[in-house]
């Protein structure tokens, strides 16, 4: 195993997490740009891993960002 593949593992976040981010967005519903998510999820997660469960569900069309760059529940 190369240094990019443990790197990729290491950003992979587990299903929890994902669900996690996910309930947290639902709940907050345009109240909150992505870094004010990440800075208010009830548990600490790192920010690539972060960023990787954003760019996933951004991808599956379960959020999206409003013109002021809320992240909304789709």
């Amino acid at each position: 195993m190369n240094y990019g593949e443990k790197n990729d593992i290491a950003r992979s976040p587990t299903l929890q997490t994902v669900l996690m981010v996910e309930k947290f967005i639902d709940e907050n519903s345009g109240e909150f740009t992505k870094t004010q998510v990440f800075n208010n999820l009830p548990k600490k997660v790192m920010w690539q891993t972060f960023q990787v469960i954003m760019e996933y569900l951004e991808g599956i069309n379960k959020i999206a960002y409003d013109k002021e760059g809320y992240v909304v529940y789709v």
